[in-house]
């Protein structure tokens, strides 16, 4: 099996569709992971901007790395915040979710441990599952039954890994169930909360109040938060261990105030704002009840589009630019061959009519 493989004897993935990078269009945004419509916001904006007026030099870079000359009383008290608002014991802020993800798992997992990933974790989990030096094994996306089969030959300390919220398919990890299985098995979870952060509230650990059931949580800020940037949500002893030890945070220049400013500002500004989420759910219904084939939970904001057989996926794409859609079309190696979709981001601020014109259009693909 491929992730049997040693590393370095892993193939490259075959690139099946040309990846480019394009000017950034204009039109209806239905692709972007800007589901409550934050960066859109003009009284958000303000906000953000009003920030900045208050504290403009937090917008200059930190200098260098957190361990040498980047550490501020902002950061340490932007940490202190989201660990009291998510009811954790602390926090530790990266650039991004990508970041906060390789330096995690690439430095929990040693010679003599055991990953398990989810066979759809994004990128920045597979990239640190194949710098780790452990056993590393994938299951089969949301199979309690596969999973169960690895765990039982796991050995060392043993890790696994999921999505809350997968970003490639819209629905959910069984979170009760990795818990109970990883509880029976004496493994601790590691989640990635950085499509649920925002459009569940705190995230859908906080939501279910099970956030202490995890050994970490990764949330994300440039998503559904409309900034940038990321943190690792965890006890005392794990952010001293990555402080001590993880390279992707040693070796970062520390991120400007501005940016965990800003984060702040955006927590209070979602904690104020609670219809921008029922405005999306609200949207979000509107769009599946169109009878399209989609594949996603009713409540996900993230839809798959799969066209019927004999139709063109880029010829799709191409028609819905023309008429002022932004979409994106989902290839292999991001997904498996065979799977290609077109990937559609429902917004908070998605009126009616835009979603009627991109369902019409949808409609002759099916």
């Amino acid at each position: 099996m491929w992730n049997q493989l040693p590393k370095e004897s892993q193939p490259e993935p075959t690139i099946i569709h040309t990846r480019k990078l394009k000017p950034r269009n204009t039109g209806i945004d239905f692709y972007s992971n800007d589901y409550l419509g934050l960066v859109k916001d003009k009284v958000f904006l303000s906000r953000i901007h009003e920030t900045l007026m208050q504290h403009p030099k937090s917008l200059l870079g930190n200098t260098g790395s957190r361990l040498i000359s980047g550490n501020s009383d902002v950061l340490t008290s932007v940490e202190g915040y989201l660990a009291k608002l998510h009811a954790v014991d602390t926090a530790l802020l990266f650039p991004s979710g990508y970041t906060a993800n390789l330096a995690l798992i690439s430095t929990l997992i040693k010679k003599g441990d055991t990953l398990i990933v989810d066979e759809f974790v994004h990128r920045s989990i597979m990239d640190g599952y194949l710098m780790s030096t452990g056993t590393r094994w994938k299951f089969k996306h949301n199979d309690m039954q596969h999973l169960e089969s690895l765990l039982k030959k796991s050995s060392g300390r043993i890790f696994i890994a999921v999505e809350s919220l997968y970003s490639m398919n819209g629905d959910k990890a069984p979170l009760a169930a990795v818990i109970a299985l990883a509880k029976r098995y004496k493994a601790e979870v590691i989640l990635d909360e950085a499509h649920a952060l925002g459009v569940f509230g705190l995230g859908l650990a906080n939501q279910q109040k099970i956030q202490h059931e995890f050994l970490a949580i990764t949330v994300t800020y440039g998503k559904a938060m409309g900034l940038y940037g990321a943190a690792i949500l965890c006890s005392h002893a794990l952010k001293n261990y990555l402080v001590q030890n993880a390279s992707p945070f040693i070796y970062s220049t520390a991120i400007p105030d501005f940016h965990a400013l800003a984060v702040k500002e955006s927590y209070d500004y979602l904690l104020e704002s609670s219809e921008l989420q029922e405005r999306l759910q609200n949207n979000i219904v509107y769009f599946q009840s169109s009878g399209l084939p989609l594949t996603a939970e009713s409540d996900s904001p993230i839809q798959i589009f799969k066209v019927a057989e004999g139709n063109s996926l880029n010829g799709l794409v191409d028609q819905l630019l023309a008429a002022g859609l932004l979409t994106y079309a989902i290839w292999p190696p991001t997904v498996p061959l065979g799977q290609e979709c077109l990937r559609i981001s429902i917004h908070a601020d998605h009126r009616m009519a835009d979603m009627d014109l991109l369902i019409e259009i949808l409609k002759n693909y099916a």
